[in-house]
């Protein structure tokens, strides 16, 4: 994250004794990426995070691979994966490569029996349907309909839901999320041309931290497998932290669409970055405004990127047929653009409420099982006259 938080106390200066009010010493943990060099946050434990009492057990979590070379363009029809009672167990990878997975859940309860840590991946989760507080060892964030949370690999976390009808669209990213640097200066400050701003993130607040000994269960994923541990003391007990690196959440809601007199490009509904592929958003906006103006995309060539859509409310004026939950998947190597007689119908239309989140890879997907179940079959065909 770009901009320095903090919560609860800590010392005034780094790497020093902090004293408890009682007696002893709180610990100090570096919570960093990219060894020394990258983001990083200072917390403040009050037991040492590092008491692991048992691993209770290993297994393997890698998706199930049903194509591994594809050229077909797919719709997967998102909300016909059947709702899962643990959050865990909810999650289905969809389309992955050695960069990134991309997948659906539609847990019905809160994460309360065990805690959760992402080993390898940052997390990016978009909330389509569903209330609730993602809790976390930094704070918690309240997220509602259109949030993106963004949590940083290492963090141990609790999802909170306040309802059983919910909806996920997520990513994992084996390279870290960012804001597109274009929209930053040299400081890291979003410019004034920047389709949002710092005011628009939510940040940790309410810092849970408890004194707790026992036995608490955090299942950790790394490597394809899924390791079930026992620490010693409550993940949560950090009384204060500083720094950089944190989780935090953006609404979609609050993105500003960057318009023209003419049709423009997908990068101008960028919203994060990472090395290996890019995350957009598609927003109510006001269409082109040239007179002799086409508000639906031109066709495309996917050469170097494989295109993901994940549709989340409105019409989207580009396709036929498409609702809520869909998936669609344009492979590089061939080009896409809009259905039949979408391009006709846009053209002297003012605006669009259209709701939809893009993930544009830099290597090809491999299409999983799970993607399969709920495949339509035949949309690769709907560009046929």
């Amino acid at each position: 994250m770009p901009i320095y938080h903090k919560l609860g106390t800590f010392p005034q200066k780094r790497h020093v004794t902090f004293e408890k009010p009682n007696g002893g010493y709180y610990y100090e943990q570096l919570f960093g990426t990219e060894g020394f060099h990258g983001h990083s946050s200072l917390l403040y434990h009050i037991h040492r995070p590092t008491q692991v009492k048992e691993i209770l057990k290993s297994y393997d979590v890698q998706p199930k691979i049903a194509i591994e070379k594809n050229i077909k363009s797919l719709l997967l029809k998102g909300f016909d994966l059947k709702p899962t009672v643990d959050f865990l167990e909810s999650r289905k990878a969809m389309l992955l490569n050695r960069d990134c997975i991309i997948g659906l859940a539609a847990p019905q309860e809160s994460l309360t029996s065990y805690f959760y840590k992402n080993a390898d991946a940052d997390e990016m989760i978009f909330i389509h349907k569903g209330k609730g507080t993602l809790r976390t060892m930094m704070g918690n964030i309240p997220f509602e309909y259109g949030d993106y949370l963004i949590i940083p690999r290492g963090m141990i976390y609790q999802i909170q839901f306040d309802t059983t009808d919910n909806r996920l669209f997520y990513v994992e990213s084996y390279t870290p999320f960012y804001t597109p640097k274009r929209y930053k200066n040299q400081s890291g400050q979003h410019l004034e041309h920047s389709p949002f701003c710092e005011r628009d993130f939510k940040l940790p607040t309410e810092l849970e931290s408890y004194d707790q000994k026992g036995d608490f269960i955090v299942k950790i994923k790394k490597e394809g497998m899924m390791h079930e541990l026992v620490y010693a003391t409550h993940p949560f007990d950090v009384v204060g932290w500083d720094g950089y690196n944190f989780p935090y959440a953006f609404s979609i809601h609050n993105f500003e669409p960057i318009t023209g007199r003419v049709h423009q490009p997908p990068p101008v509904h960028q919203t994060f970055e990472t090395a290996t592929f890019v995350v957009c958003s598609f927003c109510p906006r006001l269409y082109d405004y040239h007179p002799q103006a086409i508000p639906a995309p031109y066709n495309h060539s996917n050469i170097d990127s494989d295109e993901v859509l994940y549709y989340v409310d409105g019409d989207f004026m580009s396709r036929n047929n498409i609702e809520q939950g869909h998936i669609t998947l344009h492979p590089k190597g061939i080009p896409h653009g809009p259905a039949p007689g979408a391009m006709e119908r846009s053209i002297g239309q003012t605006e669009t409420a259209e709701l939809a989140v893009m993930v544009d890879t830099f290597r090809p997907l491999m299409v999983t099982e799970e993607a399969m179940g709920i495949d339509d079959g035949k949309y690769y065909k709907s560009w046929v006259d």
